[in-house]
Order: C-alpha cells, then structure tokens, then sequence
C-alpha cells in the first residue's frame, strides 16, 4: 500500500512539475524549481508530508526528480531533471559539443513496435514535450537509469555524430538522460537512424527502410 502512495506521489509532481505548474496556480522559477512546502500545501498534495517527498526523491531509480534547499532563502525546493512539455529555461542541462568525451557515438530512443511504421516513414517527434529523449544505452547496460520507458518493445539508435554536423543540438540533464529539440519541426528524421531493435520475446534486427 505504501509503495502505491509513493507511485502516485511521483506521478502527481511529475504533473506539476513537468507540466501543470500553471494550471495548478504555481509560478515554476526559471531554472525549473517549485517550494516543497508551496505543493504541499495544495489541495492534491495535503495527504503527503515532508518525509514523503523527500523518500520518493531519494528512492526514484531514474533520478527524476532533484531536492536542495534555495541558496538564499533555505527553503526547500524540487524540479523535475527532464520531461517538461513547459519551457524551462534555465535547467542545467549540459551542451554535447562532436569530439567531447561526453559525446556518444550513438544514443537510444525507446518506443513501441506499433509506432515502428510511423517513426519509420517520419521519425520521432518530441510531441508537446520540449525534447526527445535518449538514453546512452538499453535499460540494464551499465550506467543506464533513465531514457527509456521499461515496458518499450522497440529501441531506436541516433547517430549523435551525424545529427550533430547538422546543426541539431544534444543536452545531458542532470540524471543521464540524452535530451534533442529535434530539427525546426522538433523533429529527429529517419536519415539519422544507425539501427533499430525489435527488444520481445527476443532481440531482432529491423530493417531501416
């Protein structure tokens, strides 16, 4: 029952953090942040405490979320690492630059076999969201927490390097996660696939085209 709650604590501040600030009546700072005690004090949140927060933070295997006190006022603040559909302009995410050491040759997109003929034909699009996300690897390999949904049946790789040169901008969010705006259309395009995976019941090349 506990674990229940806490599943549904850390969809509730996905929403607002990520998403429904504003609908909710909440100002997000520039850098993504929200007063802990603000949310709980909200209606949706007054079944939850403190500690509650501060366990689902810490416990979330993604790292979705950060905590840390406000460097002026010592109020503690949260934000989500990455996911936004609202803008958030000041979220320290880290510019990938072609050569860097922390730029991968490859980054995986995770999504679902029966968007497989869609995403092939027009490729990914980040949606209402602000960007696509990619994780450096599959779900399990070493260093891999977020990126992808667990349930994803279909892994898409990006050759980072590639869509670099063409002018398309990456950022490391505090958490791992690879994140692109995509082209002008907020788009990531088929030319700059290097592989698909169908992942169930076992790991089967797809073809490209």
């Amino acid at each position: 029952m506990a674990r229940d709650k806490d599943v549904q604590l850390s969809k509730s501040l996905s929403f607002v953090l990520r998403h429904g600030a504003n609908q909710m009546g909440f100002q997000l700072s520039t850098d993504g942040f929200l007063y802990v005690e603000d949310i709980l004090a909200h209606p949706q949140f007054r079944s939850w405490s403190l500690e509650d927060v501060k366990r689902v933070v810490e416990s979330n295997d993604k790292k979705r979320f950060k905590l840390q006190s406000h460097p002026e006022n010592g109020r503690l603040q949260i934000r989500a690492n990455q996911g936004h559909s609202v803008q958030v302009k000041d979220l320290e995410l880290k510019p990938v630059h072609a050569g860097s050491p922390d730029c991968p040759p490859e980054a995986v997109h995770g999504s679902y076999l029966r968007n497989w003929t869609s995403i092939q034909q027009h490729g990914l699009s980040r949606m209402k969201r602000t960007h696509i996300h990619l994780a450096p690897g599959l779900p399990g390999e070493e260093g891999v927490i977020s990126g992808m949904r667990s349930d994803c049946d279909l892994a898409v790789f990006i050759d980072i390097t590639k869509a670099l040169s063409d002018g398309i901008d990456f950022y490391w969010s505090d958490n791992g996660v690879l994140l692109t705006p995509g082209d002008t259309d907020g788009k990531l395009l088929p030319k700059y696939f290097s592989r698909a995976l169908k992942l169930r019941p076992t790991r089967t090349m797809l073809p490209l085209q």
